[in-house]
């Protein structure tokens, strides 16, 4: 477990130097990265600069952690790779599982990680980040400080949003499907990891209750905990974001008084921020668009609990660019919520520009602060509403 967030040596498979792939915005972001970066790829000789290999095989030397960013149909082929080569600890950024309906793929990772004793972190997750090593194995635009906060989430695309708020961390973990590695797992390397004071969590589903509920009991540390799913409408999301159909919302609420963890309506509510209250009008039928699931599953819930007709939810996941947003916004029939994390992926900026060009003055939840700070500038000058956090769009719900 020490090793995913305090590696000596990392492989990076399906590392690219195409700005197009996800394995180049791995490379770039783990570029100041104080241990050993080994690229794996067999198209490429060299990938920024660095020897690249065919395979981890390939690669005489030890290997502390791995992080796999393919297509789905090639996972399994590599894990059992990884497994040939001992290595224990494995993160896998590639969607295309549970969450889409393919459990059969899931259950063969699941099947390998368990022959082969490998710690597996994902699929379909984020990875993970260390200020204190320069450990980002994530594509969030925002690099935060050093701080007393470890977060666990869930979704992986609100860590670009969180990240971006100038809150200090003392690491974060994306879980993704959870096919190995789950919150208890990652409760208990927090309560014993020295520089963490507080722990956050983003939950969308448990799979292990008694477990969730004994390391949550064992902590000695504050725990905080945004649970999305609290309406129909937003456990849909969820399911569609990480193959996690929601349990009802009062089960959980009876499950973290018995954790004796905090239960937050936002996050920063977690984080001890406040936020000015706006008031805006919206039309009864909505048309939702989202780069990130979690936040999507979050406005989902807001919405439903004033009586909102949610017509559309779109999940447009994070490599979504502007071009993606364009079409989402063409097929929009009715009054259209834009929400926007700011990932290396999407074009914040351009995705502004579209939205302007449409004509059809969308409200917009650009969720961050510097790495939104111009494309906000540019919608407000425009006179569209533009929020910038998930608290200033529930408090501004009539």
């Amino acid at each position: 477990m020490r090793s995913f967030l305090k590696p000596k040596t990392i492989a990076v498979i399906g590392a690219s130097d195409d700005e197009s792939k996800v394995g180049s915005a791995l490379m770039q972001n783990l570029s100041n990265f104080k241990g050993k970066i080994i690229p794996i790829n067999p198209n490429r000789k060299m990938v920024f600069g660095l020897k690249a290999y065919d395979n981890v095989l390939n690669y005489k030397g030890k290997i502390d952690l791995v992080v796999i960013a393919i297509p789905a149909k090639f996972v399994a082929g590599v894990l059992r790779e990884c497994g040939k080569k001992n290595i224990k600890n494995v993160i896998v950024i590639s969607a295309g599982f549970s969450e889409i309906g393919n459990s059969k793929a899931e259950e063969e990772l699941i099947k390998i990680a368990k022959r082969y004793k490998i710690n597996l972190l994902g699929p379909n997750c984020f990875g993970v980040f260390n200020p204190y090593n320069n450990l980002d194995t994530t594509f969030s635009m925002a690099k935060p400080r050093k701080g007393n906060m470890g977060f666990i989430s869930q979704s992986g695309a609100l860590w670009s949003y969180v990240a971006d708020l100038g809150v200090g961390f003392s690491g974060f973990v994306s879980l993704g499907n959870m096919a190995g590695l789950g919150f208890n797992d990652w409760i208990e390397y927090f309560s014993k990891d020295k520089k963490t004071k507080k722990i956050v969590l983003y939950i969308e589903k448990i799979k292990h209750g008694k477990e969730f509920l004994q390391a949550c009991k064992n902590s000695n540390k504050k725990i905080y905990v945004v649970k999305a799913g609290k309406s129909k409408e937003g456990s849909k999301a969820a399911l569609s974001h990480t193959g996690s159909l929601a349990t009802d919302y009062k089960i959980y609420k009876g499950m973290f008084e018995q954790a004796r963890v905090i239960l937050c309506d936002s996050f920063f509510q977690c984080f001890g921020k406040s936020v000015k209250k706006q008031r805006i009008k919206l039309s009864k039928d909505l048309a939702l668009i989202s780069n990130a699931g979690g936040a999507l599953a979050l406005i989902n819930d807001y919405l439903s609990e004033k009586n909102y007709n949610i017509k559309k939810s779109l999940d447009l996941i994070g490599t979504a660019k502007s071009k993606d947003y364009e079409k989402a916004l063409k097929k929009a029939k009715n009054q259209a919520i834009v929400i926007l994390t700011p990932q290396s992926m999407t074009d914040v900026d351009e995705v502004a520009k579209v939205i302007i060009k449409s004509r059809k003055k969308p409200v917009c939840v650009f969720l961050g602060k510097k790495s939104v700070k111009k494309a906000t500038s540019m919608l407000r000058k425009k006179g569209i509403k533009v929020f910038n956090s998930l608290e200033g769009f529930r408090k501004s719900l009539i």
